[in-house]
């Protein structure tokens, strides 16, 4: 007889925080729609970024993290490419070819940051629906 799964219970997200997504997931779109694909991604970076701040919020842009490993803190260890509110995690792409890593790398910066949410956007694709994918701890 198999046993039953149990499943973790997770805290829904605040509604600040999903507010902030949405504000994200708005301005992503406002961008794929004025540009569309094919541009480097630090122009998407920047774009991101003014579209975000349009909308009232903060960021900080290549935000440098600690990594604490072994009680060794590592300065350098950790670079992401856009924080918001300090809350939500944002990492920029503008690449044809999706790599699996990156989904495995949000987690670790969620997990390493003690963030709950984060978005992958790849800007190089033709509907961008398909490259935004949301990711919660």
């Amino acid at each position: 007889m198999n046993k039953p799964v149990k499943k973790e219970k997770f805290e829904p997200l605040s509604s600040d925080i999903e507010s902030i997504g949405k504000l994200i997931v708005d301005s992503a779109y406002t961008i794929h729609k004025n540009l569309g694909p094919g541009l480097l991604e630090k122009v998407y970076e920047i774009c991101f970024c003014h579209e975000l701040e349009k909308r009232g919020l903060s960021y900080k842009r290549q935000l440098d993290i600690p990594v604490v490993y072994d009680g060794l803190t590592f300065n350098e260890g950790l670079r992401l490419d856009v924080m918001v509110e300090d809350k939500v995690i944002c990492e920029l792409k503008a690449l044809e070819l999706v790599n699996p890593v990156w989904d495995a790398q949000m987690l670790s910066h969620l997990k390493l940051t003690g963030k709950r949410l984060g978005y992958l956007i790849n800007f190089n694709v033709v509907n961008i629906g398909q490259g935004i994918r949301r990711f919660i701890l």
